[in-house]
């Protein structure tokens, strides 16, 4: 495989649905990095929009030979999205913003100071948001218990606007969800990592994909990523671990059962702790099963070709 040839600046943008704004962020994109004296692309990644998204940008790529177009099959999400965009990049900085005029292109020049003072990720921090209460408290419920649990004190994990040097985000693969998690992982891995105040506008075209939904998510994706941060390596200690504690309760409770039977002569079927001390043996020995089966995936996702969790259907100005 050729390594790319590399340039100063990645705009990356998932892209669903959003016909009415495309090309206006374009234009707006446009305005910014021709000032910066910068050499950039943008990349869009049409997340299988279901409306003419992907015919407007096609317009706009055949006359910019800087944009770049990733067409999904099929809606595979923000993070599949962002990790095809991340993929094609040539950029040594990398920058992913939302498409729906909200992320102020203006901001960028900011960012790109921030980073250039030192640090691996720049965070964008809407601190004054234009949405409703009901969008913004979910989020900042989800905040607080991404910084308790990680340890990472940032304000706004959810803002799309963000600046990471390459080499703190290529190695990153990222599934499921975690987009919001890239700077907790760039962080963990001994990156330097602050946020600035951006500009967050009202939304005037489409409406949001997001719901109450995102809370239960984050908490989800909470466990997995302190899993991985901690365990990927040696899964049988995770699993392991929580097997012994079960088999030793159950093992305590079939002692107290049998005490209980020659001491004081009460049956088996009188209390409830032989049944309860039986569960809790299967329930260990199948942890401790389930973390020997964890092992072996482990092992065999270490010794595969890598693989992505998305499928192109076209690249239009795909930089080699």
């Amino acid at each position: 495989m050729t390594q790319k040839s590399l340039i100063d600046l990645s705009v990356i943008i998932p892209i669903f649905n959003e016909e009415d704004t495309v090309s206006i962020l374009y234009h707006e994109l446009i305005r910014t990095l021709d000032k910066l004296e910068t050499k950039f692309e943008i990349i869009f990644i049409n997340d299988g929009s279901r409306d003419r998204s992907i015919r407007e940008l096609e317009k706009i790529a055949k006359m910019d030979n800087r944009v770049v177009v990733i067409d999904f099959l099929r809606n595979f999400g923000q993070t599949a999205a962002l990790s095809a965009g991340i993929n094609q990049s040539r950029g040594e900085v990398i920058i992913p913003m939302d498409g729906d005029l909200q992320n102020d292109p203006k901001d960028i020049p900011k960012l790109l100071k921030k980073i250039n003072e030192g640090y691996s990720v720049v965070s964008g921090w809407r601190k004054n948001r234009r949405d409703s209460f009901i969008r913004v408290w979910p989020s900042m419920i989800a905040n607080m218990i991404i910084a308790k649990a990680t340890g990472v004190k940032i304000h706004d994990n959810g803002c799309s606007l963000k600046a990471y040097r390459r080499d703190v985000i290529e190695g990153i693969h990222l599934y499921g969800e975690m987009h919001r998690f890239i700077s907790v992982y760039a962080t963990w891995s001994g990156g330097k990592v602050t946020e600035v105040v951006v500009n967050h506008r009202s939304r005037e075209h489409g409406k949001s994909k997001y719901g109450m939904s995102r809370i239960f998510k984050v908490i989800l994706d909470l466990y997995v990523i302190r899993f991985l941060y901690s365990y990927i390596s040696r899964p049988i200690h995770f699993f392991g671990k929580y097997g012994f504690y079960a088999l030793a309760a159950g093992l305590f409770l079939e002692s107290i059962a049998i005490i209980l039977k020659i001491f004081y002569n009460r049956t088996f079927v009188s209390t409830p702790l032989p049944n309860m001390g039986a569960i809790f043996c299967v329930v260990g020995i199948q942890l401790i099963l389930t973390g020997i089966l964890a092992e072996l995936m482990m092992r065999t996702y270490y010794e595969s070709q890598d693989t992505k969790p998305y499928f192109i259907k076209k690249t239009i100005n795909e930089k080699k």
